[in-house]
């Protein structure tokens, strides 16, 4: 062991007889552990939420979306569709037609988000844990077709499944229509279906209805055409490696989005936010290290005699201010232990155990989201230690310095 260290372990140790340093090391030690601490945990949180959004997103969303550049529709061609098959890793394609409707449900009557989907989403599997009741089922054994409601239409518009005598009817403004007249019946495309299912997941999805897509078709006249291409890629692909060779495969006249990049917006803003909180953070945990700074300097104080003694042994400054150097990263290194320890016990007890609720319901978790990542005890890690060496290097460099003095 290097001698500068080991003369600092010799200093903390017998320091504790000294009442008063001793208990501003101890106030160090304990600053440095709680914000070391609160650092880990607050980071796994945000690693959490990040990682629960994107479950949130797989269950609703797709891997990948095919829309037009321009306009809200395009035709899908056959060679078009011979062109997306050819590109490894593409699983499932289906057809989607997505737009605003009325629903009406007896007396009650709301706008919806209606999606048209052909009979391969349910080969996609992506609602099975939203499910609540009913049925993902878009079309029954004799064929009679049926819409999968979001508990927030279904509680808006009083839906009952049990109730096969009231259908839930969808109305669309006619493309013909020159002037649009709100009392005229004539002025609407009309479609009656029958709920068959009811689905959760969080309050974004709240006022979806999924119906056939041939139905929905023929409710907004696409005729034929399709508002967009949803693709679901095969297990062991990178959904933004598939992108990027759609994207190549059918050109500019296409945007072709993966489900990171469909919903970057809300991802960003949740790095952004992780990084703000980290810099308040290691900020927090200078504030506190601010103690150490106090606590070498007394020290120096009380070990003057000491410091000429060495010096008269032939220490050399750079000697002197290590070992201060080391003092500081000792008190600062028992603190980040106990911190990073206390740290990762309370994300993993959250993990385990769930103590801290998020206040409300979703379909996928209940508990509040942890995700510990080594990256982010790395990068706790280094800021403690670059804070320490700041703050101990002014008290270190005094010592050496006066020491010096002493031994002219």
């Amino acid at each position: 062991m290097d001698l500068s260290y080991r003369i600092a372990i010799r200093y903390f140790f017998s320091r504790n007889k000294r009442s008063f340093i001793s208990l501003i090391a101890r106030i160090a030690m304990a600053g440095v552990a709680v914000g070391t601490m609160a650092m880990v945990v607050v980071l796994s949180v945000f690693n959490g939420m990040e990682d629960l959004n994107r479950r949130i997103f797989k269950t609703f969303d797709s891997d990948i979306k095919i829309s037009p550049a321009a306009g809200k529709r395009f035709t899908i061609t056959p060679a078009m569709l011979t062109s997306i098959k050819k590109v490894n890793g593409v699983s499932v394609i289906t057809e989607v037609i997505e737009d605003n409707a009325l629903a009406r449900y007896g007396n009650q009557q709301t706008i919806v988000r209606l999606k048209g989907v052909d009979r391969t989403f349910e080969q996609q599997e992506r609602l099975d844990t939203a499910l609540i009741e009913g049925s993902l089922t878009l079309r029954g054994a004799n064929g009679t077709p049926y819409a999968i409601v979001s508990e927030g239409i279904r509680n808006a518009l009083s839906i009952s499944l049990e109730d096969i005598l009231i259908p839930l009817e969808f109305l669309y403004p006619r493309t013909s229509t020159k002037a649009l007249n709100l009392t005229s019946p004539e002025a609407f495309n009309q479609l009656a279906l029958r709920p068959g299912g009811v689905f959760f997941i969080e309050t974004r999805y709240d006022d979806y209805v999924i119906a056939p897509v041939d139905l929905v078709d023929s409710l907004m006249q696409y005729r034929g055409e399709r508002s967009a291409i949803e693709i679901n890629v095969s297990p062991g692909f990178r959904e933004q490696a598939v992108s990027a060779q759609l994207a190549g495969v059918l050109g500019k006249d296409f945007v072709v989005k993966d489900r990171d990049s469909l919903n970057a917006d809300l991802l960003r803003a949740i790095k952004m936010e992780k990084l703000f909180v980290a810099v308040t953070l290691s900020l927090i945990i200078l504030v506190a290290a601010i103690n150490i700074f106090f606590s070498l300097s007394m020290l120096a104080i009380e070990k003057k005699k000491d410091i000429s003694m060495l010096y008269a042994l032939g220490a050399t400054p750079s000697l002197i201010r290590n070992i201060f150097l080391a003092e500081g990263a000792i008190v600062a290194l028992s603190g980040a232990v106990f911190g990073l320890a206390g740290g990762v016990l309370i994300c993993w007890l959250q993990i385990k155990y769930g103590f801290v609720s998020m206040g409300m319901t979703t379909s996928l978790v209940d508990a509040y989201p942890v995700k510990l990542i080594w990256e982010d005890i790395l990068y706790t890690g280094i800021v403690v230690v670059m804070i320490t060496m700041i703050v101990s290097y002014i008290p270190a460099r005094r010592a050496a310095e006066a020491g010096a003095i002493l031994r002219v």
